[in-house]
């Protein structure tokens, strides 16, 4: 059924996922702003920092932070989240966390209302932004434009001017590496990375930055403890909006399957994907100019598991070797 003669004036999208879920969200954000120019566009997401990502998006006018493990973890503190849902009088609520029954709970507070729902597709491999925006389809809507969208704010690009300075044509190149993901399944081994920044800095006399959040400092210290040529640090130091800022003014970002992959392509920076269990048909970076390195002689790629039962663990990302990576760089460094 299509809801197309109808015109929803205050929309509730709910997704408290990770930092890559929700930027793959941004296609469907600014697709349901072109289809209902007027209307006022909340977001329920999982967690301040990633409410952070949002601040700037010109088609969101607030977020809602739901800490289903955190504040929200009570009946009590549910309830009050519940009713403050309740009283925005909600037209449209669009579900992108059907499998969790709080969030349900939260829904039926814009009840009566219309609700869509996400199904994942299962029957075929379809890119998560495809899948998402198929979520919009009854209400008519059929976009094309799969751009993902990050707007860091002045005070985010004057951070980043104040970390790599002033930019100008034929400069070294400026290449961030990012060795940590939520799944220790897409995770390029560590004194790879560590190998890769030294020949970066070596060969090509690049700028090398190790990226990533709190939980990965102790993986990126280990890579900057095994470089003949110490990277700059920025792992745990800054947030996701400097982050994007930073990525902004890079040439390349190497990383596996985890959010600063996309927060790169979403602010115009091309990707080296290193991808094993993971499925680049699904989670792949999302443009052109990007490289995907995914190995072709495991038998077991992609398994989209988050565990490894390889009798070689992890021998996906084993096989990519460091002249690979290094070659790859190189070609997109090519078509600067």
């Amino acid at each position: 059924m299509k809801f197309r003669s109808r015109e929803f004036s205050n929309i509730l999208i709910i997704k408290p996922g990770a930092i890559g879920d929700l930027v793959q969200l941004t296609p469907v954000v600014r697709a349901l702003k072109e289809k209902y120019p007027s209307a006022r566009i909340s977001l329920m997401v999982g967690s301040e920092a990633t409410a952070g990502l949002f601040r700037n998006n010109p088609h969101v006018a607030e977020t809602i932070v739901f800490e289903r493990k955190g504040r929200h973890r009570s009946f009590r503190s549910l309830i009050g989240l519940w009713r403050s849902v309740r009283a925005k009088h909600y037209d449209l609520v669009v579900n992108f966390q059907r499998s969790n029954l709080k969030t349900w709970f939260l829904a039926s507070a814009a009840l009566p209302c219309r609700v869509l729902v996400y199904h994942k597709a299962s029957s075929e491999t379809v890119h998560a932004v495809v899948n998402y925006l198929d979520t919009l389809a009854p209400l008519g809507i059929e976009a094309s434009d799969l751009d993902l969208e990050l707007t860091p704010g002045p005070d985010d690009r004057a951070f980043a001017e104040s970390v790599l300075g002033t930019r100008v044509n034929q400069q070294p190149p400026v290449v961030a590496l990012n060795p940590g993901a939520s799944h220790h399944v897409n995770r390029w081994p560590p004194e790879r990375f560590a190998a890769l920044a030294d020949g970066l800095q070596q060969e090509l006399s690049a700028r090398v930055l190790i990226i990533g959040g709190g939980g990965d400092v102790p993986l990126a210290e280990e890579i900057v403890s095994r470089c003949a040529a110490k990277p700059l640090m920025l792992a745990g130091k800054i947030d996701l909006l400097q982050l994007a800022a930073i990525l902004e003014r890079c040439d390349v970002l190497v990383s596996g399957d985890t959010g600063p992959l996309h927060l790169a392509t979403a602010v115009g920076t091309r990707v080296v994907a290193l991808f094993g269990a993971a499925d680049p048909a699904r989670t792949g970076p999302v443009g052109s100019g990007h490289i995907v390195l995914q190995p072709a002689t495991v038998s077991c790629v992609p398994c989209r598991s988050r565990t490894c039962s390889n009798a070689r663990h992890l021998e996906c990302m084993e096989a990519i070797s460091v002249a690979d990576v290094f070659g790859a760089v190189i070609k997109v460094l090519e078509q600067r």
